[in-house]
């Protein structure tokens, strides 16, 4: 089989693969998101600026982990980056679309404190839906030789 063919070719998605990339994808976002809302939380900013950095830390952890995995299989830096950007952007955009669409729309959430069961149970709670809807988002992108396909290409 050529190489053309290899990479044109079909890809198997299992509900299991699609769930560890997911569950993967999810932990880097969780790290993130979860510093992100302590760190604006207890900074006492405000609900924009506290979500933008949950945001921008889910991104960057989120990446990060594949970012890693890949370098340590051998990847050159500028190679690894792309294929962290290739493999996780869209999985990270939905879970923290779903994560904090829940959190803002959880009334009383934006406004709780560090102590407060309702942070906790509406970030976490968030975070716990966006993996499941996640894991068919990734599931239709590994069987087209999308998203964490590209990363396991490098395992």
């Amino acid at each position: 089989m050529d190489d053309t063919a290899h990479h044109t070719a079909p890809h198997t998605a299992s509900w299991g693969t699609a769930a560890r990339a997911t569950l993967h994808c999810l932990t880097g976002c969780a790290v993130g998101e979860i510093l992100g809302m302590v760190i604006g939380t207890a900074l006492a900013w405000g609900n924009a600026p506290t979500m933008a950095l949950a945001i921008a830390l889910a991104f960057v952890f989120g990446y990060s982990f594949t970012l890693f995995g890949v370098v340590r299989a051998g990847l050159d830096l500028r190679s690894a980056v792309k294929v962290a950007l290739a493999a996780d952007t869209v999985s990270i955009a939905v879970m923290e679309l779903v994560d904090n669409g829940i959190v803002a729309l959880t009334p009383g959430a934006m406004d709780a404190q560090l102590s407060d069961g309702l942070f906790w149970a509406a970030l976490l709670g968030g975070l716990a839906v966006a993996f499941v809807l996640t894991t068919p988002v990734n599931k239709w992108m590994i069987g087209r030789g999308k998203g964490h396909a590209v990363a396991h290409a490098h395992h």
